[in-house]
């Protein structure tokens, strides 16, 4: 059995924590939390630098408008608090993937990146086609 980090949050109590804000946020502001519409709309602010008239005729982008939303400073916050809560707890460290990776996947460094970006595709794709 694996020793727990005595400097981390329980893992149950962080789960129990995150529960809790979503059924705040669904009770109280009536917002789902969720980031894959979030990664959307800033793929259609970057088109829209370089085709703003394609941006502004695709349907797709009618419905989910690319702006800076609620939904879009709530992942911002994750990628900011996730960082301030490794270095204040002296975490903190550049690493592109697991090393563990190495194990399962082999020492190509580019073979480990192929398998993480493809499996965020997969998942992106799929919260895309169940509508978030």
């Amino acid at each position: 059995m694996e020793e727990q980090d005595s400097r981390g949050w329980n893992p149950y109590l962080a789960g129990a924590l995150s529960g809790l804000v979503i059924v705040f946020s669904v009770g109280l502001a009536g917002k789902f939390l969720g980031a894959s519409t979030t990664f959307v709309r800033t793929a259609g602010m970057l088109e829209k630098l370089l085709t703003p008239e394609r941006v502004n005729r695709l349907e797709y982008f009618l419905k989910e408008i690319p702006q800076i939303d609620w939904q879009w400073m709530f992942v911002a916050g994750i990628f900011l608090g996730s960082w301030l809560a490794a270095k204040t707890g002296g975490d903190f460290r550049w690493q592109a993937l697991p090393a563990m990776w190495e194990g399962r996947f082999g020492p190509s460094r580019l073979t480990r990146a192929f398998v993480a970006f493809s499996g965020g595709a997969v998942a992106m794709f799929g919260a895309r086609l169940a509508d978030g």
